[in-house]
């Protein structure tokens, strides 16, 4: 049976950098419990791999998108900084570590894609997202850009391909667990997941939308 149509896939990362845990993957999981109003999610857990290798995270992320074409995409990734759910607008071609990959790379001033746009913007309505989850009384606000690690590649290979209508990259806080260890904002993955579940909801509801506009 396909899935119920608009179709959202939100991919998590693996835990990094010395750390056991990552919040994408708890967050996920809470919304995997959580009731869709309106069409279906999948979900997906990525490698912390950067490139195109069959260990990468495009690598990982490709075959889901090829197979079920979703409506849309969100990725999401773990922020230190964060302090509020984080839509990303801009992703550049660029990769640029700070820190090595789980594979034990790390890139120093390479291209996402030889020859691709210096820049891409979210296709994602950010602003309306953002509003949804502040209404859900979670902190929500928007950034300019991706980075330069796994999380901007991720965000620019999935706007790039262009086979998603919807696309874009949410980073979320660190964990409380994370932020004792290391310092930093943090927050709870049951509140993260509440401002997510409700942009994800309002996502799936304009989409419908405009798929009735369409067919009328």
């Amino acid at each position: 049976m396909s899935a119920a149509r608009p179709l959202i896939l939100v991919t998590c990362f693996e835990p990094f950098g010395g750390s056991h845990v990552n919040p994408t993957m708890e967050i996920v999981r809470l919304l995997g419990s959580m009731p869709c109003g309106r069409g279906s999610r999948a979900y997906a857990t990525l490698p912390v791999v950067g490139g195109t290798e069959p260990a990468s995270a495009w690598a990982r992320v490709a075959p889901i998108i090829e197979a079920s074409m979703p409506d849309a995409v969100i990725a999401l990734g773990e922020s230190a900084k964060a302090d509020a759910i984080t839509f990303e607008r801009i992703a550049v071609n660029l990769r640029d570590s700070r820190i090595a990959d789980n594979a034990g790379v790390l890139v120093v001033d390479e291209p996402v894609l030889e020859r691709g746009p210096d820049a891409v913007f979210t296709s994602l309505p950010v602003r309306e997202l953002s509003r949804a989850c502040v209404e859900a009384g979670v902190p929500a606000t928007l950034s300019l850009s991706a980075g330069s690690f796994l999380c901007n590649e991720v965000m620019y290979r999935l706007l790039a391909d262009g086979r998603v209508p919807y696309a874009g990259f949410v980073h979320v806080p660190q964990l409380p667990e994370q932020s004792y260890q290391r310092g930093g904002p943090m927050m709870e993955a049951r509140i993260a997941a509440a401002g997510l579940h409700a942009a994800l909801e309002h996502l799936a509801a304009m989409i419908q939308i405009e798929n009735r506009s369409r067919r009328s």
